[in-house]
């Protein structure tokens, strides 16, 4: 068993206006954003699965040139491989769940 305090946690400067916290298990990497609006994340692509929940803000998700618009409260599923780019339109907190773990963004 693991227990983390989520306000303990430093937040990681990732890319301008995107600042991190993550937290992994043995098998995923859940990374929790706090994104500036305007915020840019380019296009790229990985071998994890990853899951995008907006927990508050407006966020578009360009994924293989499809812009889709998430809300709060919703969720977009990326599958490994998909080239993508992430714009924070407002002001945005969103948890991303990456399986498996993301290697490269562990500190530990």
């Amino acid at each position: 068993m693991k227990m983390i305090d989520m306000e303990r946690l430093e937040r990681t400067a990732v890319l301008p206006g995107l600042r991190a916290r993550f937290v992994h298990s043995e098998n995923m990497t859940l990374a929790y954003w706090d994104m500036d609006e305007g915020a840019d994340f380019p296009l790229h692509d990985h071998s994890h699965e990853q899951i995008v929940n907006v927990i508050s803000g407006t966020l578009e998700v360009t994924v293989r040139g499809e812009k889709v618009t998430l809300d709060s409260g919703c969720v977009l599923v990326i599958s490994p491989g998909e080239p993508h780019a992430v714009h924070a339109v407002t002001p945005c907190f969103v948890i991303d769940v990456f399986y498996p773990i993301r290697t490269d963004y562990r500190r530990e």
